[in-house]
């Protein structure tokens, strides 16, 4: 074969390989899964079918995997292994209890109409807040609380906790939203944590332990957090209550104009179903 041959025959292996390798990156950059910012206050993997049966010694992402309509879903880790940190994603029961929560990251006009729905009701929930939330609608925290509410931490700015490693930072993340809270209220705020975006680490976990906190992830949430695409009433009912059971722990967010406008409704719907709403209280005492 002649040289020039040779040669334009390793030129064009070298650029098919060349091609290869940067739609190869590509499509791991177009098809991976997007980064959740930090101020969406988002439920990671709500679906994912990979859960450990020990917690991560690690840095994880709280997941779920829904295995049979009516029945708990299975999570990174087990009833039992959660208690010894002071956390709880659901009870382990047979009684049709719910307990309900809402993670406010910011005030846009649907929290009142849950308020009504819950008063509406006589059911009690824990809403997780942040510093934003506290110190643009102290007049919706001190509503939650005259109405028999509680208010539980979610984390002065929202990070990502899994990140934190020194005691001081953990600490300044959930003392700068008790501060805040009893300014406004008067009162000690409750001490409940939930993890943004359900990202903890066991050190996270032993640390709000020893803070005196009683973490919680959740058991039933869905996607409701994009304002500009919020789910259709369809959609949500479906989710909602298909994979409600018995000991849920749901979360869903306050931003949600779809959760304003649902949620009496969907009360009524699990009521229907023989469910009743308990505080987070319950659920420690229980466990």
């Amino acid at each position: 074969m002649p040289f020039h041959t040779k040669y334009l025959k390793f030129i064009g292996i070298a650029l098919l390989f060349l091609a290869s390798y940067f739609a190869g990156r590509f499509a791991a950059m177009r098809f991976s899964p997007k980064d959740t910012e930090p101020d969406t206050l988002t439920p990671v993997n709500l679906d994912s079918a990979a859960a450990s049966s020990a917690i991560a010694p690690a840095a994880d992402n709280w997941g779920l995997s829904f295995q049979e309509e009516g029945k708990p879903p299975v999570a990174n880790a087990t009833f039992e292994e959660l208690k010894k940190y002071g956390a709880y994603y659901a009870e382990d029961t047979d009684e049709k209890v719910i307990y309900l929560t809402f993670d406010c990251g910011y005030e846009n006009g649907n929290t009142a109409p849950i308020l009504d729905a819950l008063k509406k009701h006589k059911a009690s929930a824990t809403f997780f807040v942040v510093g934003n939330f506290i110190s643009t609608s102290p007049d919706l925290i001190k509503r939650m609380q005259e109405e028999g509410h509680t208010v539980g931490n979610h984390t002065y700015n929202h990070p990502d906790m899994s990140k934190i490693s020194t005691r001081e930072a953990f600490e300044k993340e959930l003392k700068d939203v008790e501060d805040s809270y009893k300014e406004i209220t008067n009162e000690e705020m409750t001490r409940y944590y939930r993890p943004p975006q359900g990202k903890y680490s066991t050190d996270n976990l032993q640390m709000a332990k020893e803070m005196g906190y009683h973490t919680f992830f959740w058991s039933l949430a869905y996607v409701d957090w994009y304002q500009d695409d919020q789910p259709s009433h369809e959609e949500a009912f479906d989710k909602l209550l298909g994979r409600i059971h018995p000991g849920a722990v749901v979360l869903l967010h306050s931003t949600s104009s779809t959760n304003g406008e649902i949620l009496d409704e969907l009360l009524g719907k699990w009521e229907e179903m023989g469910y009743t709403f308990q505080s987070l209280d319950r659920l420690i005492e229980n466990m």
